[in-house]
């Protein structure tokens, strides 16, 4: 018996479009302006628009909406390239920028010029909002508005050729000031705007709106389908009309879907931007973030992303994902596939006094006890270790099995160790554990002559390798929300915690940028991909190792 399989209403419109005859294979694109970087609620478009190309066998353009040059940079560029093809992604030839189109598009608007469907309008903004009206009210007819095609192609020209001042003239489409719909109400279309494009130069003194613009690369390109965010719902009658008044037979169609709202998170560009060039973290890669590149270089993977976007699923109503649920992925994509390996992140030496001085046994752990798969590696145990300061208490509570006075410990895949001493410093702080060891508990030696209760993990002294370790947390006080009152964000004062003095078993010696592993007991870590060097190992905590997260039945 065949399995059913659930359609969303985006893939019920696109079969529907094919079975129809509205288009004969399926183009859909992601479209980002260059100004400022990708984060989680874009994955979401990008994996939907790839995932329907690929589902139904179309194309997948990539498209940069660079219209806007007082706010574009190649660097934005770059890494937004980056983040799609780590994403998985392939635009294969496909790469393309609206300003390859500014020709086409100018001599698109001179075509609604010539029908009579747009004006140059000498209005001030303040000016065009005055007369654009309200909600209620419908607006009224610029005084411009009737001028001649003749008049309005050649004062086109004229901004074209650079003869008037930012702001002194717009291009407007001509439609219906008593729309109920103001994005119809003579939108502005073009602007003059003398300033240098990161592509074109100045090549340009004129430059498209979004709304014409962005229809028109649609079309230009053989976009069957534009998906984007519910926010446009309202500017769809505009795209409608931008095609078909300039002549498209075949128009992309546009279609909406609800935005991935992230809890407590920051994702806003000017607020990025703020925390960028006040220092607050070191780069829009920063990984407290949630920008497509700060979750690379914390450790989250393309499979974790794409299971995230997986369960959100596409709808039309808006609604806010806990940042738990993403969390609850990068565990579910790690838990088989890393392994699971000794760190010491406050370390304290422990002494086993009848263990013989200048031994070295290497013991063969498992590398993950779930997955046989990845193997198992060599580590080296000696007299002198280290252990976790937390596992080491002069005065234990009740239920606690760790180390304290007198107490039988198993240090993990090792032997039975009692303590006998420890040490002091001057303030209080203890400085040495002593133990003795019972060579009969070796590991896999099949000693059954006693049971522990507590397990403790360690590292040889001698061979372990010095780390810094990152631990996150979310960067805004979750208690108070994100933002003030003022618009300000709410942040959270520790959610950066940096531990120098960190010791790692001798396996993570080969480690690079991106690496990641399970620490025993402490979490998911992964190599810091910026200052991480070989000889200066530096881990971003990616997530702990456990939830009270549930997945909804």
């Amino acid at each position: 018996m065949e399995e059913t399989v659930s359609k969303n209403f985006i893939e019920q419109i696109i079969e529907k479009d094919l079975a129809e005859g509205h288009c004969t294979a399926v183009c859909t694109r992601f479209p980002p302006e260059p100004n400022g970087y990708l984060h989680i609620g874009h994955a979401k478009s990008i994996l939907l628009n790839y995932g329907l190309a690929e589902e139904y066998h179309g194309k997948f353009n990539m498209r940069f909406d660079d219209t806007n040059p007082t706010k574009e940079k190649e660097e934005f560029v770059e890494s937004i390239k980056e983040d799609i093809k780590w994403l998985g992604a392939d635009w294969e030839d496909r790469l393309y920028f609206a300003s390859d189109y500014f020709k086409r598009m100018y001599e698109a608007a001179v075509t609604l010029i010539k029908k009579g469907k747009a004006f140059v309008c000498d209005l001030t903004a303040e000016e065009i909002r005055e007369y654009r009206g309200t909600l209620t009210e419908p607006g009224k007819d610029s005084p411009y508005r009737n001028r001649s095609v003749e008049e309005n192609l050649d004062l086109f020209e004229k901004m074209k050729n650079g003869e008037f001042a930012d702001g002194e003239k717009v291009l407007r489409a001509k439609i219906d000031m008593a729309s109920p719909n103001i994005n119809m109400r003579d939108p502005v279309i073009y602007r003059v705007a003398h300033i240098s494009h990161h592509r074109t130069g100045d090549q340009w003194c004129i430059y498209p709106m979004y709304d014409f613009a962005h229809p028109l690369e649609d079309a230009f390109e053989g976009v069957t389908h534009s998906i984007c965010t519910l926010e446009f719902e309202d500017h769809r009658p505009l795209y409608d009309w931008v095609v078909k008044e300039v002549g498209f037979e075949c128009p992309p169609k546009q279609i909406e879907f609800a935005k991935l709202y992230l809890t407590n998170v920051v994702t806003g560009k000017r607020y990025i931007k703020k925390l960028v060039e006040e220092g607050i973290v070191d780069g829009w890669d920063d990984p407290r973030l949630v920008s497509i590149a700060a979750l690379r270089r914390r450790g989250f993977t393309p499979e974790s992303i794409k299971l995230f976007v997986d369960l959100c699923g596409v709808s039309k109503s808006n609604s806010s994902v806990d940042y738990a649920m993403l969390e609850y992925c990068i565990r579910e994509d790690l838990k088989l596939k890393k392994p699971r390996m000794m760190a010491i992140l406050d370390p304290v030496k422990l002494i086993i006094d009848n263990y013989p001085e200048g031994q070295v046994e290497y013991f063969d752990v498992p590398n993950n006890l779930e997955n046989e798969e990845l193997g198992s590696r060599k580590v080296p145990f000696s007299r002198e270790l280290y252990i976790e300061r937390e596992d080491f208490m002069e005065e234990p509570p009740k239920k606690y099995f760790r180390l304290f006075p007198g107490n039988e410990v198993r240090l993990m895949n090792a032997y039975f160790v009692t303590c006998v001493d420890y040490k002091k410093d001057e303030d209080g702080r203890i400085t040495e554990i002593h133990c003795t060891y019972d060579p009969q508990t070796r590991s896999g030696s099949g000693f059954t002559g006693r049971k522990v209760k507590g397990t403790i993990h360690w590292v040889s002294a001698a061979q372990a390798i010095p780390a810094q370790v990152r631990l996150y947390e979310n960067i805004i006080d979750e208690e108070k929300g994100v933002y003030n009152e003022d618009g300000s964000l709410n942040l959270n004062l520790n959610s950066l915690t940096v531990l120098k003095n960190c010791l790692l078993e001798p396996a993570f010696a080969e480690a690079k940028a991106y690496d990641s592993f399970q620490f025993v007991r402490q979490g998911y870590f992964c190599v810091d991909a910026k200052d991480s060097k070989p000889d200066a190992l530096v881990f971003n905590r990616i997530v702990s190792l456990k939830s009270s997260f549930k997945l909804p039945k």
